[in-house]
């Protein structure tokens, strides 16, 4: 069996010079989707416009006969259903979360695998039940270490057959601020199948991984988890044999709603002469965005944009804005977040053989024709 299964899920790999995106890369792109970049103009996204990654199939569930568990390293296991955990109070919280590999399709070479740009991200209110109450209420053992999370989706991948799972430290599972949930809710609403009805882990501040769907069953245990998930395919690695380090946070981003109007295939913004509003949001998983930046010249200048409080809570994006007067001619927008750690987006990737947290600033290409210009023809 595991050498069938080998047959059809191959090792991680990098595209060769010159490869372009594959048939399997497609494929990914068409099941998963990022957000649409003009949709940055919503405070909150909603939930049709908001990424999604799914690593196996979406689960088939039956919302009246789902259970969590919640067992391992307790006093008191638990064994839920969904009007037990709707009983307890709920919160609500406004998070952005982003895939851990945004922005891989700009690196060289290649990471093969879903081929983000830079719109994997979305902004939800999540409600739910917070995950420090729940193990609480089971009562935590003094030998705890970890919180293993599984979903109820299965697959393969890169030859390993699994269920798909996550864990946390205990110190980020029982933390007050940023509070893990246990969410049932997005935006006012039951979870939609996409994004992990009936469900889900939400971690405020760490890359999409750590916020596991369709979750079934929590478990605390006194030894770290050595899943699939933790210690193979979610690491910051160079060579193929180094045991890299984890992803965990955001690294700060910003991104631009495009201005004026779009080429169909090649995206290229059209804009007239004269004022023209730039805007767009910013967040980090480290510490609040605190500056802004914003070049009209492909990186060579920057000056600084109008930074918003974040968009609803400490763990949600920033709204920013500024102006520029367009001139004739072809120009390259970018912006760039730093955040109260000092960590800034880089002008040059920063690689790794994952694609993960590659937070290369946003290029915006701009065309803007002179007054008494026409465009070509169609």
């Amino acid at each position: 069996m595991a050498e069938r299964i080998g047959e059809v899920s191959g090792p991680a790999r990098l595209a060769r010079s010159g490869e372009g995106i594959s048939a399997q890369e497609l494929a990914l792109a068409a099941r998963n989707h990022g957000l649409p970049l003009e949709a940055l103009r919503y405070d909150v996204t909603p939930p049709g416009l908001h990424y999604v990654l799914t690593h196996f199939d979406i689960p088939a569930v039956d919302t009246t006969a789902w259970r969590l568990a919640l067992n391992g390293r307790v006093r008191t296991a638990l064994d839920l259903d969904l009007r037990a955990l709707r009983g307890r109070p709920a919160v609500t919280h406004r998070v952005t979360m982003e895939c851990a590999g945004n922005g891989r399709a700009r690196l060289s070479p290649r990471p093969v695998s879903q081929p983000w740009l830079v719109e994997a991200v979305g902004t939800a209110d999540w409600t739910g039940v917070p995950l420090r109450h729940l193990l609480a209420e089971a009562g935590v053992e003094p030998d705890a270490v970890e919180v293993v999370f599984t979903g109820a989706d299965h697959g393969v991948e890169r030859g390993v057959e699994q269920d798909y799972r996550r864990s946390l430290p205990l110190a980020v599972a029982l933390a007050g601020d940023p509070e893990v949930l246990v969410a049932y809710g997005m935006n006012g609403a039951p979870l939609p199948p996409q994004h992990g009805c009936p469900l889900r882990l939400v971690v405020p501040g760490w890359y999409g991984m750590a916020h596991v769907k369709w979750l079934r069953e929590i478990t605390v245990t006194d030894t770290p988890f050595t899943g699939f998930q933790q210690s193979v395919a979610y690491r910051y690695r160079h060579e193929p044999d180094d045991p890299g380090e984890p992803v965990t946070r955001i690294e700060p981003r910003a991104l631009m709603v495009p201005p004026g109007f779009p080429d169909f295939m090649s995206r290229v913004r059209v804009v007239r002469p004269g004022e023209v509003r730039l805007e767009g949001r910013a967040w980090s998983g480290h510490a609040p965005v605190v500056r802004v930046e914003v070049s009209t010249d492909d990186g060579r200048s920057w000056t600084r944009a109008e930074l918003a409080p974040p968009d609803g809570g400490s763990w949600s994006w920033h709204h920013w804005h500024t102006t520029w007067t367009a001139t004739p001619g072809s120009h390259v927008l970018s912006v760039r977040a730093t955040d109260a750690d000092a960590r800034t987006q880089p002008l040059s990737q920063s690689w790794n053989r994952g694609g993960f947290g590659n937070n290369l600033v946003q290029r915006v290409d701009v065309l803007c024709p002179a007054p008494d210009e026409s465009l070509p023809p169609a």
